[in-house]
């Protein structure tokens, strides 16, 4: 989704006091990246005005994009059994 996208996972993981959550990992994203989450917003609404008029392409919204990333980094690195 964007670059070093594990490693800046990781630093947000060992940011987060207290319980771990996909909304506290959210947050505390947010917090750390927002030139990240600026540009991933930016090239969202750039490619949503660059599709032609009657065509849909399935494109999450940035959040829902992000948490989607989020929750499988964690079910994968974080959550593991």
């Amino acid at each position: 989704m964007f670059i070093d996208q594990d490693q800046k996972f990781k630093d947000v993981l060992s940011k987060i006091e207290g319980t771990i959550s996909e909304q506290s990992f959210f947050n505390t994203f947010l917090e750390l990246y927002p030139e990240v989450w600026k540009k991933h917003k930016a090239n969202y609404s750039k490619f949503t005005r660059s599709k032609q008029f009657g065509q849909t392409i399935p494109l999450p919204k940035p959040e829902v994009s992000l948490r989607k990333e989020i929750r499988l980094w964690l079910q994968k690195n974080y959550y593991k059994s």
